[in-house]
């Protein structure tokens, strides 16, 4: 039972270390996808919804290959005393920002997409610098589109399986986290164990939903009312 909790705990700092860095690479970018016209706009926004059609599995080998001893980032890390980053939390961590980028960049470029010009137009005119409108004006209007990346974000770090299973591996107290553990659970034949386990996912999966219905809602009962 101890490696159970272990396998939450890792989970949860996965979950919660993943949606902070995501926010922080995502707002920018999620703006710049909104409002730019270059024509790289379209591409990079395919690339950064890519995660949404691909095998995790698939995600998962390159980033292996990338991050191991013969890739460019894993002779970079390596040659800045940080090792290697397969399996290992850090690891963990970058394969996890790649992979659920899309669920963190979508809801905010949803969000900055709905910001009124106008208003944009108004701030302008007041002599409100690009970041100061961007402060004043974007963020606070785009506020559900944040609780919806978080949400999103955090939910669907808990339920990755392929890309965490291929980056870090299954050791436990380290990268073993509680989709890897129900797996575990189920090769070993304990299924009450893994029906432990998968009930509380069960049970997550339907509050995160739930929040996001409620956020959606109280969204647009405030963009009608008068």
């Amino acid at each position: 039972m101890n490696e159970h909790w272990q396998a939450i705990w890792l989970t949860l700092k996965l979950a919660g270390t993943t949606t902070a860095l995501l926010l922080l690479i995502a707002t920018p970018l999620a703006w710049w996808l909104a409002r730019s016209r270059h024509w790289l706009s379209q591409p990079i926004a395919a690339i950064v919804a890519m995660p949404l059609v691909l095998p995790p599995t698939v995600l998962g080998f390159y980033l292996l290959l990338l991050l191991g001893p013969d890739g460019p980032i894993g002779a970079l890390t390596k040659s800045l005393g940080l090792g290697y980053l397969p399996f290992t939390f850090g690891g963990l961590v970058l394969a996890s920002v790649v992979y659920s980028l899309p669920f963190a960049v979508q809801p905010l470029q949803n969000a900055f997409n709905a910001v009124p010009e106008r208003m944009l137009e108004v701030a302008a005119t007041l002599r409100a610098s690009p970041w100061d409108r961007f402060i004043s004006v974007a963020l606070p209007l785009a506020r559900p589109g944040f609780l919806s990346a978080a949400v999103l974000a955090f939910a669907h770090t808990v339920g990755e399986f392929g890309v965490v299973l291929m980056i870090g591996g299954n050791i436990p107290g380290e990268t073993r986290v509680l989709s890897v553990a129900i797996y575990d659970q189920v090769e070993t034949l304990q299924y009450a164990n893994a029906h432990w386990l998968s009930a509380g996912l069960v049970g997550f999966s339907f509050v995160v939903l739930l929040s996001l219905y409620l956020i959606n809602g109280r969204a647009n009962s405030s963009a009608v009312r008068p």
